[in-house]
């Protein structure tokens, strides 16, 4: 450890011998002295002074010594001390001949001498510097009194040098042997400092006079510079006026208020006078800029005037037909760091006649009207426009160009998004899927905001694994945000990822996961359409076919057929009572069934007795005698009270005739059988006819047929 130690100190010693070495030895050489003789007016008898610059090392003391002697003799003289100015004393040198003066440093390890100043004492006389007054404010004149013609020497040239208040460059000016100087075209309201320095016909020129400081005369304040925030969208109604503070000068100094008029698309206008010092809400400024707070919504034109104690400016006039700005016909570039905002466009082919300027202002994102905002007025001849601040990193700024006519309407050109500095993305908000097939998915997702972009978004990319990624366009122009993921396998599960990509690299991932549908169930769901539809077709069919008469399709369902009347339905018979001795009852029609199929029935009253012994005799093999009088009509019902007691006699004497026909034979639907059965009717007279008797009903027509104690019970 103590070595370790000890050869650090020798190492340090030694750089500081080689810097204590290597830094010493002679002074470096002075300048060349200047000497001038300032002129008095009460002696002649005035010095030389003489001043030299160096650099001293203030470890190593130097001397200085000032050494002078005639040009033509090698007597000299000499003076030492330490420091950079000495004087040579009247009494050591003339007035007549040339002297040689230079300057000599030395210290413990040698001197240096400078170069050598020859001049004549004559030629380097210096007169006090003049002394100069205002002569007339309002156009800033100034004069001063030459020195020489108090030394009673010859007039030389004088110099005028001026700077205003705010500057700290002085602009100089050559203005002859005068002794005066007229400013032109000075601001308004503005402060101007000025100096003055006079030569002689032979010497040097005197020094700089002491400043003179004159204040402009104060007018009204000069055109203010207009513009409309709009945030990030140049498109919105949501604007309000802006405008950029005038610096005091412009202002001379205080500016009391302000004047707006604001025209409407209706027609109207409104004057509103705005106090700087009592705003009430209506304005509101910060060190650049100021903002009239109310809407431009539904506004066709603005005029804005400032005003001061000595009057008004000319108005300021800017129309904004925010409806008629069109989209993006031109692209500009960005060029971009936290100092400078560089944009530049292409220049129209034509410039249009009507052209007068182009506006590029620049928006920060998410920030409230009137700040993050600014823009300059470029000439309509260029095509790039420069923006100095400070821009934040990973901060999207909005930056639009338009053009304004000389009737001052503007038009929207193009629009950009530029950074000082690009990031990585956020992940994007929300990603899901879409909808799902067999062997393809669509996804949807929401774009990652713009505060959160942290860059100009490239593109999205999508995958479902390192092998399998797909890029998606990030272009305004692909709105819906949806992807479908091609070439899956079906009932297989899968996770898909999606993220955003900038200059600097992609951003985080968000998953969704998903299976896809088994590509059996599919057509299973095909195939049971299908049977489903086939069957359909099929039972229409059979309908249709066998929705005729029982003949046709004997073992068709009951439901198909058309329906079979019911004599127990009363209701049928009393209805058609009031028809047996209508001439027209073959066509009459039921009221609450459609054409009925019924047959009239002969009513016997007789006991069970006399009914079997009467059912003994029958012959008939048809059974009961038919009792159907007409297509769908029947004597009993179709009769009024009286004639249906006449009918019931007569078939009384008739009781031998009574039978039952078979219940095909009883229902007639075609014309034939009612004719043929009005023409036995006719034959024989009698209520009934019937050819043919059977002694017992069949099975089917029992079930169906009521018997003649049901008929009653009616």
């Amino acid at each position: 450890m103590a070595t370790f130690r000890t050869r650090w100190l020798l190492s340090v010693l030694l750089v500081n011998l080689w810097n204590y070495f290597s830094l010493a030895g002679p002074p470096v050489p002075p300048s060349r002295p200047k000497c001038y003789i300032p002129f008095d007016e009460k002696t002649d008898s005035v010095d030389i002074n003489c001043s030299w610059e160096t650099r001293p090392d203030p470890q190593i003391p130097t001397n200085y010594s000032l050494h002078w002697e005639p040009a033509n003799t090698e007597e000299g003289h000499g003076i030492s001390g330490t420091s950079l100015n000495g004087l040579i004393h009247r009494e050591l040198f003339s007035n007549h001949g040339e002297l040689r003066v230079w300057v000599q440093a030395k210290n413990q390890h040698g001197s240096a001498k400078s170069e050598e100043a020859v001049f004549n004492p004559a030629d380097i006389m210096k007169p006090p510097p003049p002394k100069i007054h205002l002569s007339h404010q309002d156009t800033l004149e100034i004069e001063w009194s030459h020195p020489c013609d108090h030394l009673q020497l010859s007039v030389g040239p004088c110099r005028v040098q001026y700077r205003t208040e705010a500057d700290q460059v002085w602009f100089e000016e050559k203005v002859g042997i005068g002794s005066s100087y007229t400013f032109d075209s000075p601001q308004p309201c503005t402060v101007y400092e000025f100096q003055v320095s006079c030569a002689c016909g032979t010497g040097l020129t005197s020094d700089w006079s002491a400043s003179l400081r004159i204040r402009s005369t104060e007018m009204a304040p000069v055109g203010l510079d207009i513009w409309q925030d709009c945030g990030t969208s140049p498109a919105s109604f949501d604007c309000v006026l802006i405008w950029k503070n005038l610096s005091v000068s412009q202002a001379c100094y205080f500016i009391l208020g302000y004047e707006v008029i604001v025209s409407y698309k209706n027609g109207t206008a409104m004057l509103v006078n705005v106090s700087a010092t009592e705003p009430r809400g209506q304005l509101v400024c910060d060190e650049l800029q100021c903002q009239f707070t109310s809407s431009l919504k539904d506004v066709s034109s603005v005029s804005l005037s400032a005003y001061n104690a000595h009057g008004t400016t000319v108005p300021s006039y800017l129309a904004t037909p925010i409806q008629d700005i069109e989209k993006n016909e031109q692209d500009i570039h960005l060029k971009m760091d936290e100092e400078y905002l560089t944009v530049s466009w292409d220049l129209p082919s034509q410039l249009s006649d009507n052209l007068k300027e182009y506006v590029v202002q620049y928006k920060q994102a998410g920030y409230p009207p009137g700040q993050g905002f600014d823009w300059i007025k470029v000439n309509k001849s260029q095509t790039t426009g420069i923006f100095k601040g400070h821009f934040k990193k990973y901060i999207p700024y909005q930056v639009s160009l338009f053009t304004v006519s000389n009737s001052s309407k503007f038009r929207h050109l193009s629009s950009a998004i530029g950074y000082s500095l690009q990031g990585t993305p956020s992940g994007v908000p929300s990603f899901k899927v879409y909808s799902i097939a067999a062997t393809s998915v669509t996804l949807q997702w929401e774009p990652v905001p713009l505060l959160k972009q942290n860059g100009v978004i490239l593109y999205y990319q999508i995958g479902v694994d390192r092998q399998n990624v797909y890029n998606v366009s990030a272009s305004p122009q692909h709105e819906n945000r949806t992807f479908e993921l091609p070439r899956l396998s079906p009932g297989q599960e899968y996770e898909v990822w999606i993220r955003a990509v900038t200059v600097a690299g992609p951003g985080a991932n968000a998953t969704a996961s998903f299976k896809t549908k088994h590509r059996e169930d599919f057509d299973n769901l095909i195939l049971t359409l299908l049977g489903i539809i086939i069957l359909v077709l099929i039972c229409c069919f059979l309908y249709s076919v066998c929705r005729g008469e029982n003949k046709v399709c004997p073992l068709v369902h009951p439901c198909f057929n058309e329906k079979v009347p019911d004599p127990r339905n009363s209701h049928i018979f009393r209805q058609m009572k009031h028809q047996i001795n209508d001439p027209l009852a073959w066509i009459c029609i039921p009221v609450y069934e459609p054409h009925p199929k019924i047959s009239l029935l002969e009513i016997v009253e007789i006991q069970p007795r006399a009914f079997k012994s009467s059912l003994e005799k029958t012959s008939d093999p048809e059974g009961l005698t038919r009792l159907v009088v007409g297509d769908g009509c029947t004597q009993f019902d179709c009769q009024d009270d009286q004639g249906e007691d006449a009918v019931i006699a007569e078939c009384h004497r008739t009781d031998h005739r009574f039978g039952r026909e078979e219940y095909s034979k009883m229902i007639d639907s075609d014309e034939e059988r009612d004719k043929q059965q009005q023409e036995e009717e006719e034959d024989t007279g009698d209520c009934w006819s019937s050819s043919e008797e059977e002694p017992f009903p069949s099975g089917y027509e029992k079930h169906f047929m009521p018997t003649a104690l049901e008929v009653l019970e009616v």
